[in-house]
């Protein structure tokens, strides 16, 4: 289907994609056209990766823009969302606009009332169903990529059941659901009540096979020689025989130790193939990681990069993560080891996917066990870009004959696993009915049933009344922890009661009708636990810790509320910190929050004493040791720290809104913690930390030298300002910012002795709490060197 055959797009469209150097449709999305795309019909389109799925969703996005509709794209991840507002922005020059959200739960976006389209996390979408945002009612037309991660336990609950609430709101509305891999795509679409494009066409070809031996074989029965030289991996052999043809390569491993590992050694192989210039640019890019941390890992993956080599993994910032996927992108890298979330949607094409590790670490089976079918079909999926590589290929890694079989039988020649949805899990459905009872798409049981009855969950279940009975369990809990309110008519339950075994069927079914239309209504406390977007049982537990309170809270006593629950993915831990942390326990036990576990409750006390090492990690952030020091003692990269502080910042921000709401006197206790967690500083630095440019680096050398608060630096000798802050441009940017009438560096000397001079005379030495060794690591760290919360 040629271009010129579209029809009901914007004026422009056809001469941007054309432009893109898109003459004719791929077969799927000619398909998918054939299908309804473009005239607003439901559709799911299972196509494999690199065959056009974006495509399909633009033309059905641009042509609902057309009929003067809005459109919504959702995506997993955040990094998807930057990548795909990035793409869709090019549509503004033919008066198309885009938005994109992914943050803060408690807002409404309404500003994205004026957009055409809209990219936004299915987290985010729930959030804004949650509270309100009236400009989705005006949505006609939705986007869900990847739509298979319905079948993910943590995040899968939620795209289902905002999509069931948004087509619920919106009843007309087009539905396009797209993934690479669903083993069950005709079950998708019968849910969707969506036509279905099915196809494993691409637009090149895709070579699925094992490397045993010397050798590569093919599922097309192929063979190709590729010689393991001495004691090399593997892996390295194959990255070395498609670096010689100007190819890339993914090396999927199980575990971020892996990863690194195996970065470090590919590196050796890499470094041999890269130009004097690549080189100088790998330098750069080197220097732009070391310049975003200063930790080891940093180092670490700095060093690997200038070899023309990265891994990815969580443990890394968002910074370095997006360093790394752009200059692979642009083949500036020629190698990168990652765990499987790099196999989660983000754009990295590479001309040989090398998947290392099949098995990987299971607590459930308690060892290793195999990768699903799906999850490693993602990962292959990455292999090969059209107009780059000729051709894809995706290998595992065999030691034995027999494993090579094995492996062709359970992943080269299998389909995926049919996608299941996980609704029915307690912790997923607990958050959800309370959503759907505070934002009104529910007022009685029956009609909260009725709800849940459209969803995928409920079209796959062959369990009768596993979800009602699921759902009312979730609807006690809800009602004693005063979430919710229920009101039944107590005369039937009262007759049901006297009558006994001997209840007819009539009674039973007038009891059973009544029990359905008990009116649901969520409280006060209910109503902002639902729009804080947080799980009502990590609600439970800050309100219970702050009721229990016998005086002031201390920020560890806070820390570690918060790292007790379900929304914080606490540190686990290592071989001999139960010991250490015990320790500590019986240290400060009295500032711990709640009701604390016997120690010969081994499982409930060891979470705890988990929840602790977290809350004490961020009570040294906090305390201003610096980034290095805590990745270091807690064995995390720089990525789980900003995670976990910008986490203990949101649960601090929404414990400070439960606490106004039960009234509790610990509200500006709350309010200091959270504060402090997302500065990283002493209470003393707060006022200084709020100039813009001042970050908890400076606000120490600052403080320091006698400028312990915004209005001292519009009166500070410009002499010492200009020595503590090591920069005349930094020192005029911050003066401005704090409101000094004249902040020019111009003919300015740094004061003799740098930031001793002015020191603090009052004797304040920064609070008890804060740690002096943090203190002075971060005030003697090179100021070129930026951390978390540094600028």
């Amino acid at each position: 289907m040629n271009l010129e055959e579209l029809t009901g797009l914007p004026p422009g469209a056809t001469d941007h994609f054309r432009g893109e150097g898109i003459e004719e449709l791929y077969p799927p999305q000619a398909d998918a056209v054939e299908a309804g795309a473009t005239d607003g019909e439901n559709l799911v389109a299972a196509v494999p990766t690199a065959s056009g799925k974006t495509m399909i969703a633009a033309l059905s996005m641009l042509s609902a823009v057309q009929r003067g509709g809005k459109a919504l794209y959702i995506v997993p991840l955040r990094a998807l969302a930057s990548e795909k507002k990035e793409e869709f922005e090019a549509y503004e020059e033919f008066g198309v606009t885009t938005g994109v959200t992914t943050g803060n739960y408690e807002s409404t976006d309404d500003w994205l009332a004026t957009k055409d389209i809209i990219v936004a996390t299915s987290e985010k979408v729930d959030s804004l169903v949650r509270n309100g945002a009236d400009w989705l009612s005006e949505l006609t037309c939705v986007v869900s990529d990847e739509v298979h991660l319905i079948d993910d336990r943590n995040r899968g609950p939620t795209l289902e059941v905002t999509l069931a609430k948004l087509r619920r709101l919106n009843p007309g509305m087009q539905v396009v659901a797209l993934s690479a891999t669903v083993g069950n795509a005709d079950e998708i679409a019968d849910w969707l009540d969506a036509s279905l494009v099915d196809t494993d066409w691409r637009p090149i070809d895709l070579q699925m096979g094992v490397h045993y031996g010397n050798a590569l074989n093919f599922d097309d029965g192929s063979t190709r020689e590729v010689p393991v030289e001495g004691s090399e991996k593997q892996e390295a052999a194959l990255v070395r025989d498609i670096l010689r043809e100007g190819g890339s390569s993914l090396v999927f491993v199980n575990s971020r130790r892996n990863a690194e590992g195996a970065a470090k050694r590919l590196g050796q192989v890499s470094s041999r193939e890269i130009t004097e210039d690549e080189r100088a640019e790998l330098a750069e890019l080197a220097d732009d990681i070391r310049d975003d941390s200063d930790t080891e890992t940093s180092a670490d993956l700095a060093d690997c990069v200038e070899r023309g080599a990265a891994f990815h993994h969580a443990g890394l910032s968002s910074t370095q993560r997006s360093l790394v996927e752009d200059a692979f992108r642009d083949r500036l890298l020629k190698v990168i080891s990652a765990t499987p979330t790099l196999a989660a949607g983000v754009n990295t094409p590479a001309r040989r996917v090398i998947v290392r590790d099949w098995r990987r670490f299971d607590p459930s089976a308690g060892g290793m066990a195999p990768l699903d079918v799906l999850e490693v079909h993602q990962m292959m999926g990455r292999a090969g870009r059209p107009g780059l590589d000729p051709y894809g290929e995706a290998v595992l890694l065999a030691k034995s004959h027999d494993e090579s079989e094995e492996l062709f039988d359970r992943y080269i020649w299998a389909d995926p696993e049919p996608v299941r949805s996980k609704l029915a899990a307690e912790p997923a459905l607990r958050t959800h009915v309370l959503a759907t009872i505070a934002s009104g798409f529910a007022r009685t049981r029956g009609g909260l049933l009725e709800f849940l009855e459209a969803t995928l969950y409920a079209s796959q279940s062959s369990e009768a009344g596993r979800l009602e009975s699921v759902t009312d369990d979730v609807l006690d809990y809800l009602e004693r922890n005063d979430f919710i309110e229920r009101s039944r008519d107590d005369e039937a339950e009262d007759s049901g009661e006297d009558d006994g075994p001997f209840t007819s069927a009539a009674d039973l079914a007038e009891q059973q009708a009544a029990k359905r239309e008990e009116t649901l209504e969520a409280t006060s406390l209910g109503h902002t636990v639902s729009r804080l977007y947080l799980d009502p049982m990590s609600a439970a537990e800050i309100v219970h810790g702050l009721e229990r309170a016998d005086e002031r809270p201390t920020a560890l006593g806070l820390y570690q509320l918060v790292s007790r629950t379900p929304d914080m993915y606490e540190l686990y831990l290592r071989s001999g910190e139960d010991e250490k942390f015990g320790e500590l326990f019986y240290e400060r036990e009295t500032e711990l929050l709640g009701d604390a576990p016997s120690e010969y409750e081994e499982d409930r006390f060891e979470d705890w004493l988990a929840a602790l090492k977290t809350g004490k990690l961020l009570e040294d952030w906090a305390d201003e040791t610096d980034e290095e020091t805590i990745t270091d003692r807690y064995k995390i990269g720089p990525g789980d720290l900003r995670g976990k502080v910008d986490t203990a910042e949101w649960l601090l921000g929404a414990a400070e809104s439960l606490a106004a709401e039960i009234d509790s006197e610990w509200t500006v206790a709350v309010r200091e913690a959270r504060a402090r967690v997302e500065h990283g500083v002493g209470e003393e630095l707060l006022e200084l930390v709020s100039v813009g440019g001042v970050g908890r680096k400076r606000a120490r050398r600052l403080y320091d030298a006698g400028i312990e608060e915004p209005a001292d630096l519009r009166s500070a000798d410009k002499g010492i300002v200009l020595s503590v802050l090591k920069g005349e441009k930094t020192a005029e940017n911050i003066l401005e910012n704090a409101g000094r009438e004249d902040p020019s560096m111009d003919g300015v000397e740094p004061a003799d002795g740098g930031p001793a001079v002015g020191a603090a005379t009052n004797g304040s030495s920064g609070g008890s709490e804060t740690d002096e060794t943090g203190r002075a690591d971060a005030a003697e760290s090179d100021d070129s060197q930026s951390s978390l919360g540094d600028f």
